[in-house]
C-alpha cells in the first residue's frame, strides 16, 4: 500500500509521514529531499539540472546521503529550499526523479510525501491526503524549525507556493480523490487520527 501525502511546505507533511509511517510499520519517503540534493549538487558543480538529477545517488532514510556524502542538514538551508523549488519545476528534472521514486514506491508499503505524488509519481495509491494550513501557521512552523525570522520565511515561502503552483510540470495541486487535511489549528495526533481512519477506510475496501 502506498498513502501519498502531498501539500505546500510547512503544512507539516514531513513530521506527518514519518510519524504516520512508524505508527503503520511502512517506509517513509521524503521526495522533497531528493529535489533539495539535485539542487544542492547543482549548487556545487553546476551542468545541466536533468543530467545531474539522473546521475546523483541518492540514499534515503535516517539520514540522507548523496553520492555517499551526508547532506542531513545542508539540504534544509533556506537557500537549498528555495533552489529546489526552482530546480522541481524543470521537466527534466522531474522526470528522472519521478522514475526513480516510481522504481522505489514499486514494492512494499510506503507512506510518501511530497508535492505531486497522488498526481504524478503514484496516482494509484490507496490513500491520498493533501495537507493544507494558513500561510502565517506554515511559515512560524518553518521559522521555529529554521531559527530564522518569520516575515522573510513568510516571503520565501509565498514566493515558492506561486512557483510550485505555476509550474507547467506537476503543479502544486491536490489530486481530484485526495482528502484535504487542514493542519492550522490542529496537534499531531489529531492530524494522524484523521489520516488513520482513512488507512482503515481503505483496508476495509481491499479486504
Amino acid at each position: 500500500m502506498v498513502i501519498a501525502i502531498d501539500g505546500p511546505a510547512g503544512a507539516g507533511k514531513s513530521t506527518v509521514a514519518r510519524t504516520l509511517a512508524g505508527r503503520l510499520g511502512f517506509t517513509y519517503l521524503d521526495t522533497g529531499a531528493m529535489y533539495r540534493c539535485v539542487a544542492l549538487a547543482l549548487s556545487e558543480r553546476g551542468g545541466d539540472p536533468a543530467a545531474v538529477a539522473e546521475a546523483v545517488r541518492i540514499e534515503l532514510g535516517g539520514r540522507v546521503l548523496l553520492d555517499g556524502r551526508d547532506v542531513t542538514e545542508a539540504i534544509r538551508a533556506p537557500a537549498v529550499s528555495d533552489a529546489a523549488s526552482e530546480v522541481s519545476a524543470d521537466p527534466g528534472v522531474r522526470r528522472a526523479l519521478v522514475r526513480k521514486q516510481q522504481a522505489i514506491l514499486g514494492d512494499g508499503d510506503w507512506v510518501a510525501e511530497g508535492r505531486d505524488i497522488g498526481t504524478a509519481v503514484c496516482p494509484d495509491a490507496k490513500v491520498k491526503v493533501f495537507l493544507t494550513a494558513s500561510a502565517e501557521a506554515r511559515a512560524h512552523r518553518r521559522a521555529a524549525e529554521l531559527g530564522t525570522d518569520f516575515e522573510a520565511v513568510l516571503a520565501q515561502q509565498r514566493r515558492r507556493d506561486e512557483r510550485d503552483q505555476r509550474r507547467e510540470h506537476s503543479p502544486l495541486v491536490p489530486a481530484d480523490d485526495a482528502v484535504p487535511v487542514d493542519t492550522t489549528g490542529l496537534d499531531l495526533d489529531e492530524v494522524l487520527g484523521q489520516i488513520l481512519a482513512l488507512v482503515a477506510q481503505a483496508r476495509e475496501i481491499e479486504a
